[in-house]
């Protein structure tokens, strides 16, 4: 790669990496902020917080870092064309696959990427998100330390706490035990903590009183206590077998499945629509990029319009992402269907390949041109000051 394949290659993979991480930190906020509860509510801390929340990212960044190349040689193609690069690199004689070879360094680069994140990265994150939300589900004490609300842990009993302090330490506890028919027990204490061992996980209540109502007697009996440990082990659910989803198996158990796995045996449609949907994401930064320079690579006079060219490249990527995303969908239902997407691809990049080999310029026909100048100018007329 000479000098000026250094040059693009540097100039793109930089354009790329920063709309990827913009796009990404953008999407990653609006999904973490449903999840803000798990740090104003559970207590955790900031970091917790962003690790969980960060389990996403690779997913995340699987289904933008083609639309961010897309993006990143459609900035850098329209930026060598502003400053007349393309014209002088044509005029002294090199031909488009030359700076075409440039850009498709940096897709391979990305599309290495996305088949590591397909394969490996986006199937742990969302193994580990699965494992986390297993073990709070199975954990009482996330389900009760939630300070502000009335939380029936079981059939029959309730508990409240009006604070958690920093500390970890409970503030203002309420208990109600009613699964004895013949008896009711109330707790009040002023503070508490919450203690696992090897035991169990205990609710250690200090400074309160336990009120205790039979039925039969007309008065309840009040005890006041310094400390008092109440057992929330017999409402954990214990260990739960974690099943992980079809999106959250790695490529490998996809191309080579367990016969007997029972996703496999009752969702075999979907499980074999995962499959070619793997399969295909590396192809798509690879298209994206040959219909991105078939539109935008050729060289063009300052009075030669670009915006039609971005238009069509835009649409050419969109048609052929709605083709890949039906034909999964379908696929699912009707096998043959799986086909569509490779159809599309090969002939996109086939397409693309020959445009760029022959150095044709793709316009818009001249009457679509004309028609356009025509309404332009007949809305500008509309709207310009009388």
């Amino acid at each position: 790669m000479g000098s000026i394949g250094r040059y693009i290659f540097r100039t793109t993979f930089g354009a790329f990496l920063v709309v990827l991480v913009s796009l990404t930190a953008v999407i990653w906020v609006t999904q973490a902020l449903r999840d803000i509860d798990l740090m104003t509510s559970q207590g955790q801390t900031i970091l917790v917080f962003i690790g969980i929340t960060g389990l996403i990212v690779p997913l995340l960044v699987l289904v933008i870092a083609p639309i961010a190349l897309l993006i990143a040689v459609a900035h850098t193609l329209n930026k060598m064309s502003t400053d007349s690069e393309i014209i002088v690199m044509n005029a002294a004689g090199m031909s488009p696959w030359v700076l075409f070879r440039a850009f498709l360094s940096v897709a391979i680069v990305v599309s290495i990427l996305v088949t590591a994140i397909s394969a490996y990265f986006a199937p742990k994150g969302l193994r580990m998100l699965r494992d986390w939300l297993t073990e709070v589900r199975a954990n009482v004490v996330s389900t009760i330390v939630q300070p502000g609300r009335f939380t029936s842990i079981e059939n029959g009993v309730t508990i409240h706490i009006r604070e958690r302090r920093n500390n970890g330490q409970l503030v203002g506890i309420f208990l109600d035990d009613r699964r004895n028919p013949a008896e009711r027990m109330t707790v009040l204490a002023e503070f508490g903590e919450l203690v696992d061992n090897d035991n169990g996980t205990f609710l250690v209540l200090q400074e309160g009183t336990v009120q205790r109502h039979e039925v039969k007697e007309r008065d309840p009996a009040m005890v006041k206590f310094e400390r008092y440990a109440f057992d929330l082990s017999q409402f954990s659910g214990g260990p739960q077998a974690v099943k992980y989803s079809i999106r959250e198996r790695y490529l490998w158990q996809l191309m080579f499945p367990d016969p007997k796995d029972p996703f496999l045996i009752e969702q075999p449609g979907p499980f074999r629509a995962e499959l070619h949907d793997r399969l295909i994401a590396p192809l798509y930064p690879l298209s994206f990029v040959v219909i991105a320079f078939a539109y935008l690579g050729a060289p063009r006079t300052t009075r030669q319009g670009r915006t039609l060219s971005m238009v069509g490249a835009i649409g050419g990527v969109g048609l052929l992402r709605l083709i890949g995303f039906t034909s999964t969908v379908f696929g699912a239902t009707v096998p043959t269907m799986l086909v569509l997407q490779y159809i599309a691809v090969a002939l996109a990049v086939g397409g693309g390949l020959f445009v760029i080999r022959r150095g044709v310029i793709i316009e818009p026909p001249a009457f679509l041109l004309n028609w356009i100048a025509a309404l332009t100018e007949r809305i500008s007329q509309r709207f310009a000051p009388t």
